[in-house]
């Protein structure tokens, strides 16, 4: 039997029928545990702001001596509403990533199978080739008793082919290996895909059912909420309430400014001592080369530095830039669109003037960052709704209220005109719009300052 004399030959086969499945499995077990480790480590970064800020909040209402608000029924639905509404957001946006994620190892791998196949048509050409000369295979030649510089070169030759052979097989393994890790991915990301379409139908049933209980619980106070608005002690106790937070938060601010300061000055010690030990080991390496002979076959190795044991820690962003956003003076657009019906320092007619201004619009319209900073505050308060409050540095603040849905939580970096809420007519609002102030040092200064309408 020809096959007999090619151990070779048998081997290449045995590898394909080894590694050419009719379907390769995937892991049984794909990584749908990813998305939840990255999730609760989210979490858990946010949670020690989160205490801070429910501190913060717990503080101030232990000073209200008002009680029985009719807007306080109402906080539990427009919470669980904006939660809703923003993880809807999120799931929207990473299902984008995911299926994108997809599209790009769909096309990968159908690359990759048609390189193997190629691979597998160059293995099955390299056999057929092997088998035709199976006569002049290694026993063969050197029992044959031919001239030895003949042999010699057919063995060389022989040995030219069998590596060639190895590196389509090693080159064929790696891809197998690739196809596999791609065929796994996408597995993971096609369950990602599932959960997350999961995710969104139990949000949106939730959604539905804190509308229609908010809507119940509107109709059932409407008579209450009428009247304490017109209450000029509610909107004192409103705008104490929120000044009160803003001076609290400027106290969170300062400490956590001062912390990455601290951790800014520590990263740049360590680094400098990092660089001095590096330069101290290659003065040293220099110093032992110097002398050595320039005719040396080797030159060298240089020292090596210890390996880090630890993985590097990333650079913290950088602080919001209050020079920044103070040079946005008078170029600024107003956070959504709509009409202005109150400007900052108008009288009220039940009540103080107005610290900031009231921006009448559709709800669900997108409400704009009026600048880069970072988010400090984002939950419901009394009089203001569903509020988020951003820093821009400087002792800058951004103020947003009556919010439908807060689509950005605390901690997070925002940008100049990103969407960071939608508008709706939380906490007791009559009419569904924006409140939108704006404060320095504390101070509430006038928005349409900062704006270009």
């Amino acid at each position: 039997m020809p096959t007999a004399r090619h151990p070779l030959a048998l081997l290449i086969v045995a590898f394909a029928l080894a590694y050419f499945p009719a379907r390769t499995a995937v892991a049984a077990e794909p990584k749908s545990t990813e998305r939840t480790r990255q999730k609760q480590q989210a979490e858990q970064e946010r949670a020690e702001l989160r205490r801070k800020l429910d501190d913060l909040k717990a503080d101030i209402v232990k000073t209200e001596k008002a009680h029985g608000h009719a807007a306080d029924a109402l906080a539990s639905s427009e919470k669980a509403i904006s939660n809703a509404n923003r993880t809807l957001r999120e799931l929207a946006a990473e299902q984008q990533r995911t299926q994108q994620k997809l599209q790009t190892l769909s096309q990968d791998l159908r690359q990759l199978e048609a390189a193997v196949a190629q691979q597998r048509k160059r293995l099955e050409h390299m056999l057929r080739e092997q088998y035709r000369a199976g006569q002049e295979d290694r026993v063969r030649l050197l029992l044959s008793g031919d001239n030895p510089n003949r042999i010699a070169r057919e063995m060389r030759y022989l040995s030219y082919v069998s590596a060639e052979q190895v590196k389509a097989i090693e080159k064929l393994q790696q891809d197998i290996a690739t196809v596999e890790a791609n065929k796994a991915d996408a597995e993971e990301a096609r369950a990602a895909l599932e959960d997350i379409a999961a995710e969104q139908r139990e949000q949106k049933a939730l959604l539905e059912k804190e509308k229609g209980k908010r809507k119940v619980l509107a109709t059932q106070l409407s008579d209450k909420l009428s009247a304490q608005r017109k209450q000029a002690g509610n909107l004192a106790r409103d705008e104490s309430r929120l000044s009160a937070l803003v001076d609290r938060l400027a106290v969170v601010i300062a400490q956590q400014r001062k912390a990455e300061e601290e951790e800014a000055r520590r990263r740049a010690r360590n680094k400098a001592e990092a660089a001095a030990r590096e330069k101290a080991l290659a003065d040293k390496a220099r110093t032992e080369n110097k002398g050595r002979s320039t005719a040396a076959t080797k030159p060298p190795e240089p020292a090596k530095t210890p390996e880090r044991t630890q993985q590097a820690v990333p650079e913290p962003p950088p602080p919001p830039d209050g020079n920044a956003f103070a040079a946005l003076r008078g170029k600024g657009k107003l956070p959504v669109k709509g009409e202005l019906a109150a400007t900052f320092g108008a009288k009220r007619p039940d009540g103080p003037s107005w610290k900031g201004i009231f921006i009448k619009a559709g709800e669900g319209s997108d409400v704009h960052a009026a600048g880069a900073g970072e988010v400090i505050f984002a939950d419901w308060m009394r009089g203001f709704g569903n509020l988020i409050i951003v820093d821009h540095g400087g002792q800058y603040l951004s103020i947003y209220g009556n919010n439908q849905s807060l689509l950005k939580r605390p901690g997070d970096r925002v940008k100049a005109g990103d969407v960071i809420a939608t508008v709706g007519n939380s906490g007791g609002n009559e009419h569904s719009g924006l409140y939108f102030e704006l404060r320095h040092q504390g101070r509430a200064i006038d928005p349409l300052a900062w704006l270009n309408r």
